[in-house]
Parts: C-alpha cells; structure tokens; sequence
C-alpha cells in the first residue's frame, strides 16, 4: 500500500470516475491533456543503440521515436530505458563480449540523466523517486535489462546490475540461454527454467528485480512467474488471442500472470497488434492496440495490465509511432469508457505497484 499512498499525493484528482461515453475529438484531446497532468505515465521498453548519449545520439534531440523532446511533447513521464544485448556464444568468451556491452549501455543512460542532462531527466530506481521527478518538473529514467545473457553463468552480476539501477531483467530473448527457453527457438533445451534459472529467479526475488516474462517460451513463463515470490512483469507483451504470435501472451499466460500479483505491458509493436502487419495486413492503429489491452483486463483484470512501446525497437503502429503521440493512447482509452482511475492504473499505478512491491523484503 506503501506506493498507493505516495501516488494519491500526487494523483488524487483522479479518484473522480468520470465515464465518456460520447464526445468529440477535441473534447477528448482537451480530457487526456488534462488528465496527464495528474498522472504518471510509464513506458516499460525504450531500446537505444551502444552509442546512446554521445554526439552521435543526442538523448534531447536524436532522431528517435524516443528523445527527451519527445517524451515532453507526448507527456510521457517515465521510460524504461533498456540494456539490451542480442544472444551470442555461451562461451566465456561470449560471456564477457555480453557483460561489455551491457556495461556500455548502463554507462550511457547513467551520462544522459547525471552528467548530460540532469536538469531535464533523472535517474529513478524506485517509484517514489519516479514521483519525485515528476514534481521536480523532470522526466524520469528506469533501467530495464533484456535477455539474461548479460550474466552468463555468474548469478553475482544481477546484484552488479541491481546497484546500477537494472530494475527487471527479462530473462531470455530470441534464442535459448543457460538461464531458461526463448518463445523463439525450435529448440526446448531445458523445457522452460533451467536449474540455474530457478536460482537466477530465486536471486532476482532477493536483491527486488522484477522478473521480466516476456520474450520467454510458455513453459518458462508459467514456471518463472509459479516460482517467484514477487510480482512478475511482461515489461512488453500483446495478446495470443488477438495475434497468434510466439511472442505473445495467451489466456492462460493472462490468469497466470494476475493469481501471481503481476503485470502485463501491452505491446505496440505492429506484428504483436496484427500479425499479418508485416506480410501485407493493415497497418495497426492504436484502436487495435488498445484492443489488446481491453482483452487483458478482459481476462487478467484491470489491476495487472500495463503498457509499452517497444520504442527504437521494433514498436509503433498508426498514431503512436513516437513518445510524441503518447497522449492519443489515452484519448482512445477514453473514447471506450476507461475512467480517470483506471487509466491512471494503465498508465503507471499498476507497473509501480509492481516495482515496489520487488523492492520489500
């Protein structure tokens, strides 16, 4: 409860229930410009490139879907900047090439908010500096790690990273590593967590990472989020229902997912909205988006639904292609009927909860 009540000091003009259920354009844009002004908003999944904060990526003004111009312009609060790096040999050699890496990107988006920028975005590892930040009249940076590759073998460095700010670490991506099975490799090594991916989990409970569930196969999922102690997060995950893709969460992910106390972050990344969008379906809109997300609360329930870009990634469909036109999710959540508070939970209170909840003992 401890983060409720720190959000209510700041959002508490979101207790009203306010339904819309028949407006213009221009009175739901005028709504949601309102309404961001009271909340906090939260974007799970922003990639950037090893080069992130020199002067060849400039964080204020690159040419990104995601920029501190950006994220002003479409009130976007704060971002998951993410540690990603791809899956590589599992080789000591390989290992330490993954290690590098990740340490380069650590270093970047630490440079963007304490050395390059510190006027206009913070470093936030817990959601009561996320909170304070947005008083502060700043963006806020949250550190997300994608795949598990990054430890290789050595449990230690997920306290390493804990330290550096690393708040989840989605534990596998497109191919199998020694921590548990990716939803996209033919290959079922250890048929969903390894041995040493329980302990990765167990390790990840007790220094207060979230365990990050998206990326995985079904069988890791459903035995990382029954293993974890604390709230899982799908830091940017749609629904199978909807897209019957691999990477996507199916109904019995969903249930699974809210028994645990978790989070789902609905994904705009066009396949994972349409699946037919890169063999020459329709593009997807964020009316298709949001439609993921009316599943998951269908199924999950309100409480354990979240949302994501998958920014410099991969993300965007039609009307958010960038951090600009963050505010056209909210005007579609409106123009379907979600009230103040539920969008307020959508877009932060949900995930916040989560991440707290990770950082008690």
């Amino acid at each position: 409860m401890r983060i409720l009540v720190l959000a209510t000091l700041l959002l508490s003009a979101c207790a009203r229930a306010t339904v819309v259920t028949s407006a213009s354009d221009a009175d739901l844009r005028d709504r949601a410009r309102a309404l961001h002004q009271r909340i906090i908003t939260i974007d799970t999944h922003d990639d950037i490139p090893l080069n992130f904060a020199t002067p060849e990526v400039d964080p204020l003004n690159a040419d990104r879907q995601v920029n501190l111009q950006k994220m002003k312009a479409g009130a976007l609060d704060v971002g998951f900047f993410i540690v990603y790096v791809g899956q590589g040999e599992r080789t000591a050699a390989g290992n330490e090439r993954a290690k590098a890496d990740a340490m380069t990107k650590f270093n970047a988006i630490r440079r963007m908010a304490l050395e390059m920028y510190p006027d206009r975005i913070a470093l936030v590892t817990t959601p009561a500096e996320a909170l304070a930040a947005r008083r502060a009249g700043k963006l806020g940076a949250a550190i997300g790690i994608e795949n598990g590759f990054v430890i290789g073998r050595d449990i230690s460095l997920i306290r390493t990273y804990f330290d550096l700010g690393a708040r989840y670490m989605t534990l596998a991506h497109s191919r199998n590593n020694d921590i548990c099975d990716s939803s996209t490799d033919p290959d079922a090594e250890h048929r969903g967590l390894s041995p040493f991916g329980r302990e990765v989990v167990r390790e990840m409970n007790r220094v207060g990472m979230m365990v990050d569930i998206s990326h995985v196969s079904k069988d890791c999922m459903l035995q990382a989020t029954a293993l974890s102690t604390k709230p899982v997060i799908a830091s940017h995950s749609s629904t199978k229902a909807l897209a019957d893709v691999a990477r996507n969460m199916d109904d019995e992910q969903l249930r699974a997912v809210a028994r645990n106390g978790g989070v789902v972050q609905i994904v705009a990344l066009d396949m994972f909205v349409r699946a037919d969008a890169r063999a020459g379906g329709r593009a997807p809109t964020v009316a298709d988006f949001v439609d993921h997300i009316d599943h998951a609360v269908k199924v999950a329930g309100l409480d354990h639904v979240g949302i994501s870009s998958d920014f410099d990634g991969g993300g965007g469909v039609v009307g958010w292609r960038d951090a600009s036109e963050t505010m056209n999710v909210t005007i579609e959540l409106l123009r379907r009927g979600y009230t103040d508070d539920q969008i307020a939970k959508l877009w932060g209170l949900n995930t916040m909860r989560v991440w707290d909840a990770n950082l008690r003992n």
